[in-house]
């Protein structure tokens, strides 16, 4: 039926949908991301969402023989700061090749590496979920990295389906208030 539908009708009717509250014909339409790049710290975020699959390199099994990790901005802009961490990730990632070398297994050795290294996985998620998901993580209150993550999901997920990637908003333009403790200046904290 929806094929043969031109877009703007499309649009309208799944506005209604989500105007009337009639989430769950969106849990049909999924899609699957290829990322790459993340720390296992904005990993360790995202599989909290719960209702997605996941399938993630394995630190048991792959040997991290490069060094490949993100630096958070705010370390990046003290030259002091940084030189420390690029030296405590190069310290940390010389002792596992140590480690792996002198027949410690690389499932035990991991447990040097630092969150910062990166991974890759692959993500499928429905689209209900990523506009639930996306509402939480588009928060200027989130984490810089998963909010970073969660930009170019919306970005690639517009390329496919612009009104649902236009659903992917903060939490705040819904309720048009913040529930957080401290809003980010988007919409005033509620009861403020």
């Amino acid at each position: 039926m929806m094929e043969s539908m031109e877009n703007e009708r499309v649009a309208a009717f799944l506005t209604q949908l989500l105007s009337a509250g009639h989430v769950s014909p969106f849990e049909h339409a999924s899609f699957t991301f290829y990322i790459d790049g993340i720390s296992r710290v904005t990993s360790h975020q995202l599989v909290r969402h719960r209702l997605a699959s996941y399938t993630q390199q394995s630190q048991s099994y792959v040997f991290h023989k490069g060094l490949e990790y993100v630096v958070p901005p705010s370390i990046n802009q003290k030259p002091e700061w940084k030189r420390k961490f690029d030296q405590f990730m190069s310290q940390s990632h010389d002792t596992y090749k140590q480690m792996v070398a002198d027949g410690i297994s690389v499932e035990d050795a991991r447990y040097l590496l630092p969150n910062a290294i990166t991974t890759r996985l692959v993500m499928t998620m429905n689209a209900r979920e990523l506009m639930q998901s996306s509402a939480l993580r588009l928060c200027l209150k989130a984490q810089w990295e998963i909010v970073e993550l969660f930009q170019n999901i919306k970005e690639e997920v517009k390329k496919v389906s612009p009104f649902l990637g236009s659903q992917f908003r903060p939490k705040c333009y819904d309720l048009t208030y913040c529930n957080e403790k401290e809003s980010c200046g988007l919409f005033p904290v509620r009861g403020a």
